[in-house]
Parts: structure tokens; sequence; C-alpha cells
């Protein structure tokens, strides 16, 4: 774990805090990065730590935590939009009754070779424009009132990048999959 800044350090942690962090501890030790004769001292500190640096103290030396395995993105209506440097975990849902929804995979830290995304879309569009050489599968999308468009990858460069598989129901709207330029 990064060391933590010293005035940070002293700011008060919730029950919530010791929570995750008795998970990480658990999970390091279930990988064998903590040893069975910590353990109990590491989960003792954890349990009772008042501040993030009591905290810091359990966690300190664990690898970092690998990438996140689901998520879920929603809201009622406007805009769902990710793109940049942004984390994909394995399973993303992505839930919305009036959305438009343009998620953008090209530069986005991928850290799993099949991504599921699962869409749970009334109305409104939705665009995802995934890594050049990715492999798309929308075998389980129901689409309610227009089929998706998928746009071929320029040069032919589809298979071998990631597997994204794309399902779930969209209402009133469309997909469209597009492959990135570069």
């Amino acid at each position: 774990m990064a060391p933590v800044p010293e005035d940070d350090a002293a700011r008060l942690v919730g029950d919530g805090d010791r929570e995750a962090a008795v998970r990480r501890l658990q999970e390091a030790y279930a990988e064998g990065a903590v040893p069975h004769e910590e353990m109990d001292d590491r989960l003792q500190k954890a349990l009772t730590a008042r501040t993030r640096g009591d905290l810091a103290g359990a966690l300190a030396s664990l690898p970092e935590p690998g990438p996140e395995t689901a998520a879920t993105l929603g809201g009622a209506a406007g805009r769902i939009r990710r793109r940049g440097a942004w984390r994909v975990p394995r399973t993303l849902t992505v839930e919305s009754a009036f959305a438009r929804v343009d998620l953008d995979l090209s530069r986005a830290v991928i850290g799993h070779r099949e991504i599921d995304i699962v869409l749970k879309l009334g109305t409104g569009t939705a665009k995802i424009t995934v890594p050049r050489g990715a492999v798309v599968d929308m075998e389980g999308l129901s689409a309610g009132w227009k089929a998706p468009r998928v746009r071929a990858p320029r040069g032919g460069a589809e298979g071998d990048g990631p597997v994204i598989r794309i399902s779930g129901a969209m209402g009133f709207g469309r997909l469209t999959v597009r492959h990135a330029r570069r």
C-alpha cells in the first residue's frame, strides 16, 4: 500500500473502511501474501484502527489490489460517459431508463482478456468504442426497436485484442459499436 500523506493519516476511519481493510487482508492471506503468523496481528490492527494511519500500518507491504471484477454505471436520465484512461472491470453493467450512453474503451486500462458489458437500457442511444483488435460478441443482446450496428475495423485488425461480450436488453434506441481507429 502507498504511504498515507501526513495530513491524511490523522483522518478518522469508519466501519466501512475497517471492513474493506479486513477484506483486503483476507484476500492477501488467501493469495499467500500475508504469512499465517502475521495475520492475527494485522486483523487486530485493522479492526481497532481509528485513523487512516492506523489502517495503513495494518495494510503495509501488501501488493496493490487487482482490477475490479464488477461495476455498475447508472442514471435515470442524461448521459453516461466513460472515456480516457479508466479501468474497465471484468463485468460492467450499464442501467438507465432515459440516457445516452458513450463508452470509449480505446484508451481504457483493460486488465482482463474477456469483458462482459450488460446493457439495461430503456430509451436512448448507446455507442461503444472498442480497442483495435477486439472481438465483439453481441449474441446475448436483445434490441427492441433497432438492430445494433457494428462497424468493422479498418484493415482487418479484429482478433488479437480482448473479447468483449455485450448482452442485456435495449428498449427504444440503437447500439453502435465501432473499433478505434488507432
